[in-house]
């Protein structure tokens, strides 16, 4: 079953017809999220939490990704999707991959990312850097720490995830040597990615392993990003009990 993408033609507007049937839609004029509370879906629960750009948050459990109607937001079956009914030119706005949402999210809000050219790539650039490295080195870790992978006799395979994650808690460590936040002083979307992935090491039983507790500036940041009441909103966004 072939659901096209672009939601202005007639395929397309059927393809939102059957979404808003699968998950039924109160506040048709708010940005639609449809996601669930792991790493990445937390990333885009914070942003909008933070920005107050109104939305309605839709629950979908990683078994109903595969769904004809979840595919037509996004045909790489993974959670977060979003849809803007005011979109650029006020065109309806389908949109998948966290890290474009974020950046998408910043520009319609006008926060969290930089108007200064060079400091909006530097914001990039660690963006990038988290959703490169941190989130699929991360994801890998608790995969074969704890996850079906612990079954694996071979230790190499954790090993080599559980090295590599330390590595990366490294760079980010000494990154935040005399910055409050990963590209200064303001918080923005590279912290925003950034922290539900350091947070998720919690979920792993991997702090140990890795040796979190050696990065302390590292430490300080996560408190800070955790503290704030947009993070502490997101980690139960959207609800699980809705599903």
């Amino acid at each position: 079953m072939t659901i096209h993408q672009s939601f202005p033609d007639d395929a397309g507007q059927a393809a939102l017809r059957a979404i808003g049937a699968r998950w039924p839609t109160r506040h048709p004029d708010r940005i639609q999220l449809y996601s669930w509370p792991t790493q990445n879906g937390i990333k885009v629960s914070a942003m909008l939490e933070e920005t107050g750009l109104p939305y309605e948050p839709h629950a979908v459990p990683l078994s109903q990704t595969t769904t004809p109607e979840f595919l037509a937001l996004n045909p790489n079956n993974k959670i977060p999707a979003i849809i803007d009914p005011h979109g650029p030119g006020g065109v309806t706005l389908p949109l998948f991959e966290s890290g474009a949402i974020l950046i998408y999210l910043a520009e319609k809000s006008g926060r969290f990312l930089g108007a200064d050219p060079a400091l909006r790539y530097e914001t990039i650039q660690w963006l990038m850097f988290q959703m490169g490295g941190v989130g699929p080195i991360f994801g890998q870790l608790g995969f074969f720490h704890k996850f079906a992978g612990s079954d694996i006799e071979d230790p190499r395979p954790r090993q080599r995830y559980a090295d590599e994650t330390r590595r990366l808690l490294g760079v980010l460590d000494r990154r935040l040597d005399g910055r409050r936040w990963i590209i200064g002083e303001e918080y923005s979307i590279a912290d925003i990615a950034t922290w539900p992935w350091v947070r998720g090491l919690d979920s792993y039983d991997a702090k140990d392993l890795v040796g979190y507790n050696d990065f302390t500036k590292l430490r300080v940041w996560m408190d800070r990003a955790l503290a704030r009441p947009a993070s502490q909103a997101a980690i139960h966004i959207p609800d699980r009990r809705a599903a």
